[in-house]
Formats: structure tokens, C-alpha cells, sequence
């Protein structure tokens, strides 16, 4: 998550191996998904992120994140997310459980990088809420 003053949006950029990303698109969907083609996926793909990432504010409202769109990269597909934010980084909750319905070892990290700060934070199954205040 880097933050864009200029646009005041974070740019999220999302990097999920392929082969763990269409089992756990296809057990989202109840049928088989290949990752090979361009575009058709973007709307299971947007579904499936949208539910699996967001972020509350401290006044406890969900923020809109908007599905840019994927690039595929050897073995990973990188999925990009916008998200609109002109209020201080502190006091919300980032949830970000992708593959972790899959996988019960599932270990995400996120890098927040806010106005000359960076920080990491890292998610489990058993912890897949957190603070992300940023100072």
C-alpha cells in the first residue's frame, strides 16, 4: 500500500502466486477457472479481492476500493486496488485474508508506506484484522 498524496488514494498492489489463486478463485465460484486468459477472470478476480481485503476508518466506515485491474508475472499475478483516503492513517483496520480459506499456514504481509513512513504488517488465519496506524 503506497500512498499518493497528490491523488490522495492509496495504490495497492496485491502479488498472489497463480496456481494458489485459481484453486482458491475456482472454490469461490463452484467451477473451474483458468488465470491464462486476459480479462475475462476481472470480474471474479475483483469479487473475490474485494471480500478478502478491506479497510475500516476510525469513525468505523468501510472505505470504497476500486479494482484497477492484474499483470501477470511468471508465476504470480499482481492485482492493483485504488483506494480513495485524504484523512490521518490511524485508529482503522486493515483486513487481509486472501488464500488464508485455503491454506491454514497462509502468511500475508502488507507494506504500508504513508507520507515519509513505512511499516509492515503481517497476517495470519488466527489474525487476520489489524490496526494499521501509520506515524
Amino acid at each position: 500500500m503506497q500512498y499518493n498524496a497528490k491523488e490522495r488514494t492509496f495504490e495497492i498492489s496485491i502479488r498472489i502466486f497463480t496456481d494458489d489463486f485459481e484453486k482458491a478463485l475456482a472454490e469461490a465460484s463452484k467451477s473451474r477457472v483458468n488465470l491464462s486468459g486476459t480479462g475475462k477472470n476481472d470480474p471474479l478476480i475483483e469479487k473475490y479481492v474485494q471480500s478478502h481485503f478491506s479497510y475500516v476508518n476510525s469513525q468505523k466506515q468501510t472505505k470504497p476500493i476500486k479494482y484497477v485491474g492484474y499483470e501477470v508475472e511468471t508465476d504470480a499475478h499482481w492485482i492493483y486496488l485504488e483506494m480513495p483516503f485524504a484523512e490521518p492513517l490511524r485508529g482503522g483496520l486493515l483486513k487481509q485474508n486472501v488464500l488464508m480459506e485455503m491454506f491454514d499456514d497462509q502468511v500475508n504481509m502488507v507494506n504500508v508506506q504513508y507520507q515519509g513512513h513505512k511499516k509492515t504488517f503481517v497476517f495470519r488465519k488466527n489474525q487476520p484484522i489489524q490496526d494499521i496506524s501509520v506515524e
